[in-house]
């Protein structure tokens, strides 16, 4: 299907993007791609710790907005705390249907021009934040992951949520003190 539109510069908000994908655009398609993909994909890794998973929800939040993408309601939300809702629904299908089964580490290529422990030293800082943040409840690793990590509003994390704004306030303060607990625990560890 030819979109009418597709000799406008493909630029705008997101709302007009919808709009015209909905309307069979693909050039919309690719920009609302390009502008949400990255988001999502760190939101599903912070959320999963799974590289794999992270890349299938994102796949999976675009197929979802293909077929579903007329239930989008701007007056309910933007698109952002919308696709992050959708996202968030398929990693509790997919944790609920991993549970139990432990995920293999990744193998990094270390590069030969970099100073191997300097790399290996700050792999091992990442990969110990990113164990800490995976290791916190969901309800807490939910709202630090958004609003912390991807910075949504608390409203719009709310409306991710699907919880009051007050409620996620607490869930951050309580992730944080949470996550500071774990990583001072980590840097302890280390330093024995």
């Amino acid at each position: 299907m030819h979109d009418s539109t597709s000799h406008l510069r493909v630029s705008g908000g997101d709302q007009d993007l919808m709009r015209r994908m909905l309307g069979g655009g693909e050039e919309a398609f690719v920009e609302l791609y390009a502008r949400h993909q990255g988001p999502l994909f760190r939101f599903s890794l912070h959320m999963t710790g799974s590289t794999t998973m992270a890349e299938d929800v994102t796949q999976d939040v675009f197929l979802a907005l293909m077929v579903h993408g007329r239930r989008f309601d701007a007056s309910r939300g933007n698109l952002r705390s919308f696709l992050f809702g959708i996202a968030r629904n398929h990693i509790l299908r997919r944790l609920d249907k991993e549970r139990g089964l432990q995920s293999e580490p990744e193998d990094f290529d270390v590069p030969s021009d970099v100073d191997a422990l300097e790399d290996l030293t700050r792999r091992e800082t990442i990969e110990g934040v990113r164990r800490a943040i995976v290791s916190l409840p969901r309800v807490y690793r939910e709202a630090v992951v958004l609003c912390e990590l991807e910075e949504c509003s608390y409203e719009e994390a709310a409306l991710v949520l699907e919880c009051p704004v007050g409620t996620v306030r607490s869930r951050i303060s309580r992730g944080r003190e949470m996550l500071a607990r774990k990583l001072e625990g980590i840097a302890q560890a280390r330093s024995v």
